[in-house]
């Protein structure tokens, strides 16, 4: 079981890097932050763009993963996407794992103006988008028409560090969404229904089960095995506190080891933040207790 942090682009950067190098020095495998234009409650605060962020952090850490939970098309084209995702590869020596996700319906989808697209239609998008991105990192030149997205001759010199292309990890709890998962996802993103909120630890585990069986049937219709997929879980969509003690947090991931995760994620605690409000050394202990093994 690997275990990974995330962190909001809005301290300070002096704060963030003393921060990243902190959780590598502790043995965090991975560390991810969210790709929003603003976000939520920090809408009115400082906020950094997620690629340029990950880009400086490359440069001052040297072992831990770095990634995005997750880009997704609602600000952002498939070619300068790959582009940026390509040369932080380089940065980072091949660190890059590439959050994808269909998008939702708050800031970032009104900032550039037109109107919110359903579900449905973003799941259309992400589904091209994909299609085109998967394209793009694994072909010196690539050209793409779809309906949302065009691409004519990109260049994508020299290519990515990690071949055949950096991994893609995309965020599905869909059934459509799903199926591009069996196709694309290097790793599945999941933190239980994606609509849910403050439901048991039961119902979040019944609802993970059903969606690994869909990916499972995906998978096998398509004739590729689900063990190549990592599976990331998101902490954050239930009413269990996993950080309240090591112990609550030892039985969290064993539970979900049993399921089938290699991947736990949870957010670094936030000092004045109404949802994170763990102490922050719980972070220090969970690395002492489970990543000193």
């Amino acid at each position: 079981m690997r275990l990974g942090v995330l962190l909001l682009p809005t301290d300070p950067w002096a704060e963030s890097v003393r921060r990243a190098r902190e959780l590598e020095r502790l043995g965090y495998h991975h560390l991810w932050t969210y790709d929003h234009l603003s976000w939520r409650r920090y809408r009115d605060r400082p906020w950094f763009a997620a690629i340029p962020w990950l880009t400086g952090l490359a440069g001052a850490t040297e072992t831990i993963r770095l990634g995005t939970m997750v880009a997704s098309p609602t600000f952002r084209h498939p070619v300068t996407l790959a582009k940026e995702a390509m040369t932080l590869d380089h940065v980072s020596g091949g660190r890059l794992t590439l959050g994808m996700g269909a998008g939702g319906t708050g800031f970032d989808a009104t900032v550039l103006g037109g109107d919110v697209p359903t579900p449905g239609q973003r799941v259309d998008r992400l589904t091209e988008f994909l299609a085109a991105l998967d394209l793009l990192l694994r072909e010196p030149a690539a050209s793409y028409r779809g309906p949302y997205f065009t691409v004519v001759d990109a260049r994508m010199l020299p290519g990515c560090v990690q071949r055949p292309r950096l991994p893609i990890a995309i965020a599905a709890a869909g059934r459509r969404t799903m199926r591009l998962v069996a196709r694309y996802a290097d790793a599945w993103i999941t933190h239980g229904d994606a609509e849910a909120r403050e439901t048991s630890p039961a119902e979040v585990e019944r609802v993970v089960r059903t969606q690994a069986e869909w990916l499972a049937a995906d998978c096998a219709a398509i004739g590729r095995d689900p063990a190549e997929i990592d599976r990331i879980y998101l902490v954050g969509n239930s009413i269990e506190r996993p950080l309240a003690s090591v112990a609550a947090f030892t039985d969290f991931a064993g539970r979900y080891e049993a399921l089938g995760f290699t991947d736990i994620v949870f957010h670094d605690p936030r000092p004045g933040d109404p949802v994170w409000t763990e102490p922050p050394e719980i972070v220090t202990e969970i690395a002492a207790a489970l990543l000193a093994r």
